[in-house]
Order: C-alpha cells, then structure tokens, then sequence
C-alpha cells in the first residue's frame, strides 16, 4: 500500500504540479496561430497576433507576436552583437509586449486607440520593417544579420520575463556607463526587480563616453524658456552651478542652477544629452557636459548584455543580473 501510495503522489508532482510551476499562464484574449514550440517538456501554443500602431503609414497593423518581435529586436539592438545578446534582447521585448497588451486590457491606449502597441520607441518599442531595414542597412546586412535576429527570436519563443507571477515592464536602454539605475531615480515607482547593478562590460560602446558644448547664452536662455523666474549670474556661472546630489548609478539626480534645484533628467532634456550622466566644465563663453552612458539607465544595457555575451553569459544569465528576481516563464493560450 505504501508503494501505491508514494507512486501516486510522484504522479501527482510529476504531472500536475511541475508543470504548473515551469508554465506561467496568461489569460489573454488575442487569437493565436497553429503554431507550436518545445519548453521544457511541453509543447505550448505562443504565437499570438497582436495589433500594433504603425506611425510611418499611420495604420494598425495586426501581426503575430513572434514576427512582430523579429523587426523589433532587428530595430533595437545591433544584428552584429552576440547571439545571447539577442536573445535576451529579443525576451526583454515580448515580455514588454505582453506587460502592454496587459495593461491595456480593459481600456483603450489613449495614444493609439486600437492598438496596444506601436512603432516608435519614445512611446513603445521601435519597430522598422523588412524594407526600412534593408533601404537603412543594405541588402548585405539582411544576408548576414536577418537570419541571426531570426533564430535568436525563435529559439526563445513565448518566453517572457515575470516576478510573482506577472509578467514584469522590462526598460532597456543603451548603455548604462558602468551601474544601471533604480526605477525610482529616473520614474515614479520603485520596482523591485528594476534595482541598480554594475555593467562592467560596456568598454566598447561608441557612446560610453560623450561630450557636448553649449554657450552661455544658450543654456541660459534655454533654462529661461522652461522657468521664466530663472536668475543666475552670468559671469560667475561656475560657481552657481552645484551638483547637489547623485544616484545610486551615477546620474546626477539634483542639480542647483542659479535660483533653481532641477532634476539631471530635466537638464539631459533641455540640452539632448546623451544620458543624465554628466559632469560639466565652464570655459570662456561655453560649457563643456561631459556624458557616461547613454539612455535612462534603467534595466538592461545592451551594450552591457553584449559584453556578457561575449565572455560566456547566457540569455537567462544576462536577464537574471539585469532584472533582479525574475523567472522565465513560458506563455501559454487560451482556447
């Protein structure tokens, strides 16, 4: 008897119980293709179609996730970095898709009614499609990176990043200078699995290291449109400027300008630098910012995920340093 009985039991963990554990399932109403991939032992049904804004053709497109996330990731991330790099970029991506079509589930996208998604990354993730990466990249670059950016999508389909069972909002960006940011130092929300760790790996990122000069005249009157009270004294400019605190990355999170605190964000925006980032020199007539990183600095940096890549790092390896806590799941459909 206590042989049946530890046999049914294993049949119990076996059967039901690990196979709830690995599946994260998502209850989304989207119609799926007959489409089927292996994970982990189960075979699962992941290409859904979605709809996506197009802001070139003005149009709402409706395409199957994992084609839609081929364009993406070619848009994204360099087809010449690492296989896992792209892997991990190319998981980051369908995770934010589905934290999107989850957050607008109920209600329509105020930006692009119809569509939980689009084609510019300012709002979502860029998209380019086969024609606009050819006419930008050329035909050779279609020969030789296309396929990659195709088995780095298919070799990771329907697998999504989650943290307590959700699926999480994966940021990425650039490169981070050497420490991603917590989310609560660039955004409203602390996240716990968006915290501040090294990216040690970004020596050869071309934007690692940036410069930009602006006058006098400039960043005064630039300040003067965005705060008509503005007061500073221009000739000593250097001495009114203070760095008043940074973040646990490195950003600048105050800075005091004249009779103003800002945020370094606000002063990335006003001036387009490359990252928030910066120290500044004062010289003659000029202003010299001198920029680490490129980006919000929040999540993954590619060019961090590439390094990775490039000495060992697995996809799972990099999302796991970059997204603290989180677990890949797989999607799984609703019939």
């Amino acid at each position: 008897m206590k042989g049946i009985f530890f046999a049914i039991i294993a049949f119990i963990v076996t059967t039901l119980i690990i196979p709830l554990i690995i599946i994260t399932t998502f209850d989304i109403n989207i119609p799926l293709r007959d489409k089927q991939v292996k994970y982990q032992q189960e075979t699962i049904e992941s290409d859904m179609k979605i709809k996506v804004y197009n802001h070139i053709t003005d149009e709402i497109m409706e395409l199957y996730l994992e084609e839609y996330l081929e364009n993406v990731v070619a848009a994204e991330m360099p087809g010449s970095f690492e296989l896992e790099a792209l892997k991990a970029q190319a998981v980051a991506a369908r995770t934010y898709a589905i934290w999107k079509i989850n957050r607008f589930s109920s209600t329509e996208n105020p930006i692009h009614p119809g569509a939980s998604l689009c084609t510019d990354h300012q709002h979502c993730q860029e998209w380019l499609s086969s024609e606009e990466l050819k006419s930008r990249h050329g035909k050779e670059w279609m020969n030789k990176y296309w396929p990659k950016i195709q088995e780095a999508v298919a070799t990771t389909a329907g697998v999504i990043m989650t943290y307590n069972m959700q699926p999480i909002e994966p940021l990425y960006h650039s490169t981070s200078g050497g420490q991603t940011e917590n989310s609560e130092d660039v955004y409203v929300s602390a996240l716990p699995y968006l915290r501040s760790v090294s990216s040690p790996y970004e020596e050869r990122s071309p934007v690692l290291v940036d410069s930009k000069t602006v006058t006098i005249k400039e960043f005064i009157n630039a300040i003067k449109k965005k705060y008509a009270d503005f007061i500073i004294r221009e000739k000593n400019i250097s001495t009114e400027m203070k760095i008043v605190e940074r973040t646990t990355g490195g950003s600048i999170k105050l800075i005091k300008i004249g009779n103003k605190e800002m945020k370094g964000s606000e002063v990335r925006e006003l001036f387009q630098l490359r990252s928030a980032n910066f120290t500044f020199k004062v010289s003659g007539d000029k202003i010299q910012f001198t920029t680490r990183g490129y980006g919000h600095g929040v999540g993954m940096s590619q060019w961090g995920a590439n390094g990775m890549a490039e000495r060992g790092s697995s996809y799972e390896d990099i999302l796991k340093h970059y997204y603290q806590g989180v677990v890949l799941s797989k999607l799984k459909s609703y019939r």
